[in-house]
């Protein structure tokens, strides 16, 4: 059984020696009761507030949590007061150190003595007593009495009236008088005198090293401190068959009595008709989720079998005789019975910053390597965030090396939840104290299995309203009729029911009060998440370990910036990086490349960035160019620059192999290096992809890839100064789903999710048995994109010394600190245009706001039609790159016609005119964790018809989108919640919201209450229009005034690219606020230069306005009684003093 490790003793330290301590033979001290030792528990914790054997009060320095045991310890345990750690487990990390990796290992095992070692020569005055400083009771009476002999009489009397009382009320509770377990206890406590005795070795547990000492706080349901939960028995059939008999459903209904069978860890479970029945089909969890269930093997594991059709039930099985009745293609047929109960509690120990408990597996799982022995550790994060992580208490398992999750988020001085354990219930149960909403349940919830490599956990949630659990294509609320969402990362493209390139173990749920919450599962492992009516969730990873963050929010935005201060806040971009992109996949020559690039900028399109494919690549080799079709790329990347913008060229992670040696560095340094990923035989794996005929692949966890990495791009960027990255196929890809000669060595798995491909867990990819740096690629296989994101970062910065900007196809939580995301080789087709909105929401939950889908399609040939709709959604995607696939035809503007061109235009003009106001939701959401495209309900989380809509969005709080998605229509039917809207295009207020239409030109539209920065292109249309030549010019406010007359804004400003200028206080931030009939300004921090305010237009003034004034100055302005607009112009307002204006 786990225990508190065992530290030594230090000078002057009073010891305290645990249950089994005194019960083995040699102690020298008599055996106890259970009594004696629930007592034992009592005093123990007497003794941690403070009071000593001896009556005395103990010193505390008052610098530590102390922890509080609160059950039975292990066989030969020693129990001292010590201090908590900072992590109850063993795990060591990298972190990048001047461009290298270097492990970490911040824990240590500590492993408790025996009890028969302890040196009896020692000073034992200390040790327990019997609960009291002087003498007993008792004993004070016999004294008085005259002799010896009467005294011993008394006594005898009176532990005679004990014992028989003792029998009775403990016979009564504990349930068939508790001989059998009272035996095992005693076996425990004594395995010398067990015939039948095996070694029992208990865990090295490891608990936090590092946690201070702070107030207390008790965020636990009082009912878990119940000492007897520990150690009585409930009465009802199913437990007794639990923990006592294994019986017969005739035998337990006619009550007959059977003799005991073997130890409860070498048994299986058996279910009875009572279990069965009480499960409604709502709340039935899988017991045979992999492939070949059957009725007998269903009742092999203790389950309960029912199909669609239920037939009459077989003398010896647990079918329920029910009416032949058709139920969902999705309801399980084998699911667990009520509590199934295949673990229990047997150590729970509260600290000041959370709980450590231990479970003690009591019947085998059909799956091979079973832990015995699970630890439950709960740390508190923050008020409103927690960790609950789920571990091998004797053995450390794989974790993953990122995100680094921080050890605090801040203050636990007035916790938002309580967390609940109840020694008779398996699992835990979270509380949300506001409302007293559980937020998450897993108490007796289906069957909990943590094998070697199939592990399951299931919850209960508060409501259907569920979204995340990426990366997927689908609607933005999740379905919860039996869907299972498989996350492995995988290079395919987007269609439904398919995992994808990234995977995303977070969800968030918004409940029936609005209140919303957000759930991670750091685990890098391949992994099924099933989704139920009940409401409720399944995780089935298969490795790793369960490592839960829960964040409490309520508020969605919250929820959002919570889960952001755990796996790292979005990057900061650079300003040009917000304009239009453009791309397509085999120009053919540069030639091409540049043609595409002037005619679009001579079509007076906004234009920001020129892409290449890799067919700019020599034999797409990466690291280098083709010096024949693309002889003057480097030239031509100068003169983008001399034209104010930037170009971004693909690197994919994979090296050629086949190169005659010394003639490509990339591969020769690499093997002097040492940092490609290995096969079996620790030589480099050899699969393909798009090299001519054979690849390897870096290994971004190996200590000298990070250096590697910068090398080889400080040699491309020497050749030709590209400004970004674009980081694909790091799934990562390979053609040939294996080895290109040989063969993986399969995995064998209990149990595999439903990942896309022919091949398993390898289609697609690398062999799971692929080796690097730190484990195999069975475990790291989904970091690979963030681990090569890092590198990728850091080697731009190093490079540019300006703020990097990379694109990756393949994702995991953390990677918004690192890169953006595009939604991968989607088809050009309305659907996919409408999926790629819910697709963008959900990466904005992922903490990845630079995010987009290739605009006009990928894959297939587009239709101008279709193209000119997305050209006016994307627009408003925050990565707004046009790009499609070497089989499909030309599809930038110029090249559709003019309706697109015009479309594309008007779209983008009003992108780059609201600059300013995007710019600053990305600091917001770099400093703070906000979302830039939001959902609706996030703005308005009371109104539950919002939770479902996904073809509209917001930027920010105060801007809504609502583009055409259909083909041969000119309107679109929305939904409005209730507040005041006013038509970007025109400025005037829309007199409706709930359910209705808007035509062409009317889909942008402006929430009430909010003060947007704008920044408008120049009129003269010979200008081309790029953030360059935009952020000179002047700027403008649009005032919305809301119902009660007020509103607000706010203006971030930098020089747009470089390194850390929020950090370095190298910005200047302006607020805006209106209220009643004046505007004003305020400067929170002035460290660079803004440009000036040259008109302030104000929605929504219902009277005549007559005067105006600036700083109490009257000036000439201009007021509309139709559209109830004031306009104020030619102001060269500066902002670096604050300034008011007043209207009357």
């Amino acid at each position: 059984m786990p225990k508190i490790p065992y530290k030594p003793k230090k000078k002057n330290e009073e010891e305290i020696l645990s249950f089994e301590s005194f019960c083995s033979s040699g102690s020298g001290h008599d055996s106890l009761t259970l009594n004696d030792n629930i007592n034992y528990q009592m005093y123990f914790e007497k003794r941690g507030s403070g009071e000593s054997s001896s009556g005395q009060t103990s010193k505390n320095d008052g610098s530590h949590s102390e922890l509080h045991e609160t059950s039975l310890s292990a066989a030969g345990s020693k129990q001292t007061k010590s201090k908590t750690t900072d992590d109850a487990e063993s795990q060591g990390k990298f972190y990048p150190q001047n461009g290298k990796y270097a492990f970490l290992n911040r824990m240590k095992h500590s492993i408790p003595k025996r009890a028969d070692s302890v040196d009896n020569s020692s000073d034992k005055g200390s040790k327990y007593e019997r609960f009291s400083d002087s003498r007993n009771v008792n004993a004070g009476f016999c004294e008085k009495l005259p002799g010896l002999g009467s005294g011993i009489l008394v006594l005898i009397v009176v532990c005679v009236l004990c014992v028989v009382v003792w029998w009775g009320v403990w016979g009564v509770v504990g349930g068939a008088w508790g001989e059998e377990h009272y035996r095992r206890l005693w076996e425990r406590a004594h395995p010398q005198h067990n015939q039948n005795h095996h070694a029992h070795y208990s865990p090295s547990v490891i608990v936090h090293q590092q946690l201070e000492r702070l107030e207390p706080i008790v965020p636990f349901e009082p009912k878990y401190h119940d000492h007897n939960n520990l150690s009585t028995k409930n009465k009802n059939a199913s437990e007794i068959i639990k923990q006592k008999h294994r019986l017969d459903v005739t035998e337990i209904d006619s009550k007959k009595n059977t003799s005991p069978m073997e130890s409860s860890s070498d048994r299986p479970f058996i279910s009875t008709a009572t279990q069965c029945t009480a499960v409604t089909d709502d709340f039935r969890f899988d017991c045979y989720p992999e492939a070949g269930a059957s009725e007998d093997g269903c009742i092999k594991r203790g389950c309960c079998w029912i199909p669609h059709y239920h037939d009459e039930p077989k003398s010896n099985s647990f079918k329920v005789n029910l009416p032949n009745v058709r139920t969902s293609i999705g309801l399980p047929y084998c699911f667990y019975p009520v509590k199934y109960g295949n673990y229990h509690f047997t150590n729970i120990t509260e600290t000041r910053h959370g709980m450590l408990a231990y479970l003690e597996m009591q019947f085998p799982s059909s799956y091979p390597g079973d832990i015995n022995t699970v630890a439950i550790h709960v740390k508190y994060l923050s008020d409103d965030t927690l960790q609950i992580k789920i571990y091998d208490a004797e053995k450390r398992r794989y974790e993953p090396i990122f995100p680094e999750i921080p050890t605090m988020a801040g203050s636990i001085n007035n916790l938002k939840y309580r967390v609940i354990l109840e020694a008779s219930k398996l699992g835990f149960k979270i509380v949300r104290i506001s409302d007293n909403t559980v937020i998450l349940d897993s108490q007796d919830m289906g069957g909990f299995v943590f094998s070697d490599k199939f592990l399951q956990i299931s919850f209960a949630l508060p409501s259907g309203n569920i979204y995340g659990l990426g990366e997927h294509q689908g609607k933005f609320l999740l379905q919860s009729d039996w869907q299972r969402y498989t996350l492995f990362n995988h290079d395919t493209a987007p269609v439904e029911n398919e995992n994808l390139y990234g995977s995303h173990p977070f969800y968030m749920v918004v409940e029936k009060s609005g209140n919303s919450h957000g759930v991670l599962l750091v685990n890098s492992n391949a992994m099924d998440v099933i989704l139920q009516p009940a409401p409720a969730i399944t995780f089935r990873p298969i490795g790793g370990i369960f490592n839960f963050m829960i964040m409490l929010g309520p508020d969605p935005n919250e929820v959002i910036s919570q889960y952001t201060s755990l796996i790292g806040r979005p990057f900061m971009p650079p300003y040009w990086s917000l304009g239009f992109h453009l791309c397509k996949y085999d120009y053919g020559s540069l030639n091409k490349t540049r043609e595409v690039w002037k005619r679009t900028r001579d079509a007076g399109i906004p234009f920001d960035v020129q892409w290449n494919d890799l067919d700019y690549m020599n034999n797409s080799n990466i690291f280098t160019y083709d010096t024949i079709l693309y002889k003057n790329l480097p030239q031509f990347v100068k003169e983008i620059h001399d034209s104010g913008m930037h170009y971004i060229p693909l690197i994919d992670p994979g090296v050629s192999a086949s190169e005659i040696p010394g003639t490509y560095p990339p591969f020769d340094k690499g093997m002097e290096m040492d940092v490609f990923v290995k096969n079996s035989s620790n030589q480099p794996f050899i699969g393909k992809v798009w090299n001519k005929a054979s690849t390897v692949w870096p290994d971004f966890t190996h200590p000298n890839t990070t250096a590697y990495w910068v090398d080889m791009l400080s040699s491309l960027h020497k050749n030709f100064s590209f400004d970004g990255l674009w980081i694909d196929m790091n799934e990562p890809s390979n053609f040939l789903s294996g080895p290109l000669n040989g063969e993986c060595i399969e995995e064998e798995l209990p149990y595999v999710p439903g990942v896309g491909g022919a091949y398993g867990l390898r289609s697609g990819t690398i062999c799971m048995n692929a080796v690097q740096y730190i484990d195999t690629h069975f475990n790291l296989h989904n970091l690979f994109s963030l681990t090569e994101a890092i590198a990728t970062n850091f080697a731009l910065t190093e490079i540019r010394g300006k703020r990097p900007f990379i694109i990756s196809r393949s994702s995991f939580p953390g990677l918004g600190k690192y890169a953006g995301h595009w939604s991968g080789d989607i088809f050009s087709e309305w659907h996919d245009m409408r999926m790629s909105i819910p697709q963008m929401l959900s990466f904005s939950l992922f903490g990845i706001p630079m995010m987009g889908s290739d605009i006009c399609g990928f894959n297939g040939n587009t239709t101008a039609e279709l193209c000119r709709r997305w050209m006016e959604l994307g627009a408003f995607y925050p990565f707004s790159r046009n790009h499609n696939s070497d089989k499909s035809i030309e599809q930038d503007p110029v090249i559709l016609g003019p309706m697109v061109v015009d479309a594309s235009k008007k779209a983008l003009t009003i992108r780059y005119t609201l600059l300013p106001y995007l710019y600053t939701l990305f600091w917001r959401a770099h400093t703070n964790g906000d979302t830039v495209a939001r959902p609706v309900f996030f703005e308005f989380p009371r109104d539950n018809v919002t939770y479902s809509l996904d073809q509209q969005f917001m930027w920010g709080p105060y801007l809504m989108v609502v583009p055409i998605l259909d083909a041969g229509t000119s309107s679109v039917k929305t939904y409005l919640p209730k507040d005041m809207w006013y038509k970007y295009a025109t400025l005037t207020l829309l007199t409706w919201s709930g359910e209705g239409t808007l035509n062409e030109g009317e889909t942008i539209l402006i929430r009430g209450g909010g003060i947007l920065p704008l920044q408008a292109p120049s009129d003269k249309k010979t200008e081309p229009i790029n953030t360059s030549v935009l952020r000179s010019r002047p700027l403008q406010l649009i005032v919305a005034l809301d119902a009660a007359k007020s509103a607000n804004g706010s203006l971030f400003w930098d020089d747009g690219e470089s390194l850390n200028t929020f950090e370095e206080k190298k910005y200047s931030l302006v607020n805006f606020a209106a209220n009643g009939d004046t505007l004003k300004s305020e400067v929170v921090w002035w460290g660079f230069g803004v440009p000036t305010v040259d008109k302030i237009q104000i929605l929504g003034l219902v009277n005549k306005i007559t005067t105006v004034y600036l700083n109490k100055k009257p000036i000439h302005f201009t007021y509309s009684k139709i559209t109830h607009l004031l306009t104020v112009n030619k102001l060269n307002l500066p902002l670096d003093n604050v300034f008011t204006l007043k209207w009357e």
